[in-house]
């Protein structure tokens, strides 16, 4: 018996292995400012987890955590928008 998934690429192509398609960027550039505000609430949290925090850290953080749902929204509104021009 022979198995053809060896010899023919096609069959055994993994989506993995294939380049994003221009949807695709198109979406993560739309979602970048919600991921690099995550990136920053991320940092903030990840600099109070092996020490007490300060008025500061207290300050920073809470300031990632606004500017995620800020850009959460502003995404959202956005996604809106663009549904009700596209009806």
């Amino acid at each position: 018996m022979k198995y053809i998934g060896a010899v023919q690429a096609v069959v055994t192509a993994d989506l993995s292995d294939r380049e994003p398609t221009a949807a695709e960027l198109d979406a993560i550039e739309q979602e970048m400012p919600v991921i690099l505000a995550g990136v920053e609430l991320l940092d903030a949290q990840i600099n109070i987890l092996d020490r007490a925090p300060n008025e500061l850290d207290t300050r920073r953080v809470r300031r990632a955590r606004r500017r995620v749902l800020t850009a959460r929204r502003e995404l959202a509104n956005r996604s809106i928008t663009f549904a009700e021009v596209g009806a």
